[in-house]
C-alpha cells in the first residue's frame, strides 16, 4: 500500500525554503472529450481563486509550460506582460505577481505538471532562483518522479 502524496507539504517547504511569496503546482486533469490545466495546491497564496482557473495548453503561464516543456522566467511582469494582457494569465492578476517564474514538472518523460513561484515585487525572481526552482522540479515532487528523458 503506497502512502499518498502531500503536495501540500511539500510545496510549504520548497515556499519556506525559498522565500518564495508564492508557489503554486498545477495538473492536467481530464474534462469531458479534452484535458485541462487547474492550479491544485499553492502556499502564499492571499486567496482561493487560483482553484477555479482553467487553462488549455498553450494558454496562460501552466498551459505555455506545459506545451513547450520549457521554464518561463518573468523578471517583471510590467515590462514582459503589460497590463493590458494580464487577462491572459489570470494566476498574476490573482495573486499579484510581480516577478515569477514557471518550471515543467517530468514524469516518466513526459510534462505531468507545472511548478510556478513567485514575488509580489518587481525583480525578486533571479536567474538564481530560477535554477533552484529547476534543480527542485528535477528532484521530483510527489509521486512525479522529475525525469525529461526515459532512462530506458
Amino acid at each position: 500500500m503506497t502512502i499518498p502524496t502531500d503536495y501540500q507539504k511539500e510545496l510549504d517547504a520548497i515556499r519556506a525554503a525559498f522565500g518564495y511569496d508564492f508557489l503554486a503546482l498545477a495538473m492536467m486533469e481530464s474534462a469531458e472529450q479534452q484535458y485541462v490545466i487547474r492550479w491544485k495546491y499553492a502556499a502564499g497564496n492571499q486567496n482561493d481563486r487560483f482553484r477555479r482557473i482553467v487553462l488549455r495548453s498553450g494558454k496562460g503561464i501552466a498551459g505555455i509550460v506545459f506545451k513547450t516543456g520549457k521554464p518561463l522566467y518573468i523578471p517583471s511582469v510590467q515590462e514582459y506582460i503589460g497590463a493590458p494582457s494580464l487577462f491572459n494569465y489570470p494566476i498574476i492578476r490573482s495573486e499579484n505577481l510581480k516577478s515569477l517564474g514557471a518550471v515543467p514538472l517530468w514524469n516518466e518523460a513526459r510534462v505531468a505538471g507545472v511548478l510556478l513561484a513567485g514575488f509580489r515585487q518587481e525583480g525578486q525572481m533571479t536567474p538564481e532562483l530560477m535554477e533552484e526552482l529547476s534543480h527542485t522540479a528535477a528532484r521530483g515532487i510527489g509521486e512525479l518522479d522529475g525525469r525529461e528523458v526515459s532512462s530506458l
